[in-house]
């Protein structure tokens, strides 16, 4: 079956209906639902709509429809459609979508995403419909598969893979635990500290309580396997196989002695913790990628204090450790370590963006987003790249955090509610 593959989501035929019969489409053009305002309207009400009784959940499938009906250059809405989803929420409290939809629906979450800079390539993101997947095999083949075509060689492919929705009554039949679907281990050590991420060391103890082992010989940069759960709360591990699996391993264009180190980085950010809702219906397995800025990983992952912290390192090999902050010693060691990223991925073959570009690539999205009448939103403590801020172009600005309709939304820890 098609979703069972978890083929790439392709447009239909702009004369199709969903169940494939001659249908008008509306497109382009703001339905007279809302009045003439336009986005600004349909914006208003994505807003506030918020509930899961059935007229809440008709008001948020008619304002994602309306949403769809006014974009430009999108699919617009079959006629009859908005009376078949109602009726469907009538009858069942839920309805199902459409691939157009569930493609269009992921790329407005992408573009809605207030936490995220790289949104100028909204439009680009490719969706893997797996919607029937339910069992914990099927998920993780799903996963690693998702990490096999994203990852396309280094060349990263922005791409979301959408398991089964919640319905009333029925939680999704799995649940993925990682953060993302690569990640490395953090090991709790005797003497308090931690051997690898520090992040990770909570999904760390659940996936050897679980049953992982781990390598006989644990290192810093251990991925970790998947860890799954089904409705009944069983948990099951799955190792990630190593050509699923592209590692960088670090370099420095100035250093030789940068590569005894033995640090290294992988390919794709695969966000896999997040629920993706739109219109309404909740997908709480849907894990999405698009390619790293570079000081996700040199400023952030390898640097941060409660992360590897790697700066006191470098800067005692690269002989400028003090303990007078006033030497700049942990931002020079900074920068280097952000080069060393760059330089590395880039020598690789593997898609990476300098912090500097994806800012000017933001500020053009936000040029597009005020042209056509929609909100410009952001999180400026996330925008503002960790490195050189003053610097970037987004530094000055302002932003409106509100987090629309469709969009990515952070859920509580799968162990948190662990059975």
């Amino acid at each position: 079956m098609r979703e069972e593959r978890g083929e790439i989501v392709a447009s239909q035929d702009a004369g199709s209906g969903p169940s494939g019969r001659a249908a008008s489409v509306s497109r382009g053009a703001c339905p007279s639902s809302v009045s003439g305002g336009g986005y600004p309207a349909i914006y208003e009400r994505l807003e506030r709509l918020r509930g899961s009784s059935p007229e809440e959940r008709k008001a948020q499938a008619g304002a994602f429809l309306d949403l769809l009906e006014c974009e430009p250059g999108g699919p617009g809405v079959a006629g009859g459609r908005r009376e078949e989803i109602f009726r469907e929420i009538e009858r069942h409290g839920f309805y199902r979508h459409t691939p157009e939809e569930l493609a269009w629906g992921s790329r407005f979450a992408w573009r809605h995403s207030v936490r995220c800079v790289g949104r100028w390539f909204w439009r680009q993101l490719e969706v893997r419909d797996a919607r029937e997947a339910r069992t914990m095999e099927a998920v993780a083949a799903h996963c690693i598969e998702h990490a096999r075509e994203a990852t396309h060689g280094g060349q990263i492919r922005p791409l979301v893979t959408i398991f089964a929705p919640e319905e009333p009554g029925n939680p999704s039949p799995v649940r993925i635990w990682n953060r993302q679907l690569v990640r490395y281990a953090g090991y709790a050590q005797g003497d308090g500290e931690i051997l690898g991420d520090p992040a990770e060391q909570e999904l760390t103890e659940w996936c050897l309580r679980s049953g992982w082992r781990g390598p006989a010989r644990r290192g810093r940069f251990d991925v970790l396997p998947l860890l799954l759960s089904d409705a009944a709360g069983t948990r099951r591990v799955f190792e990630m196989p190593e050509e699923s699996v592209l590692e960088v391993p670090l370099a420095h264009p100035d250093f030789e002695w940068f590569g005894e180190l033995d640090w290294r980085w992988y390919a794709v950010p695969i966000v896999a913790d997040m629920v993706l809702e739109i219109g309404g219906i909740r997908y709480p397995a849907a894990p999405f990628n698009g390619w790293y800025v570079g000081t996700e990983i040199g400023a952030r992952n390898l640097a941060d204090l409660g992360r590897y912290n790697l700066l006191p390192e470098l800067a005692q090999r690269m002989g400028i450790f003090s303990r007078k902050e006033c030497t700049l010693w942990r931002d020079r060691a900074l920068v280097e370590l952000n080069r060393a990223v760059l330089f590395s991925y880039q020598k690789a073959g593997v898609k990476i963006v300098d912090h500097h570009t994806v800012g000017h690539l933001h500020v053009r999205f936000e040029e597009e987003e005020r042209r056509l009448g929609r909100p410009v939103t952001g999180r400026w403590d996330w925008l503002v790249p960790p490195l050189s801020g003053a610097t970037s172009p987004l530094w000055a600005r302002s932003y409106d955090g509100r987090e629309y309709s469709p969009n990515f939304y952070a859920q509580t820890r799968a162990w948190e509610t662990a059975l």
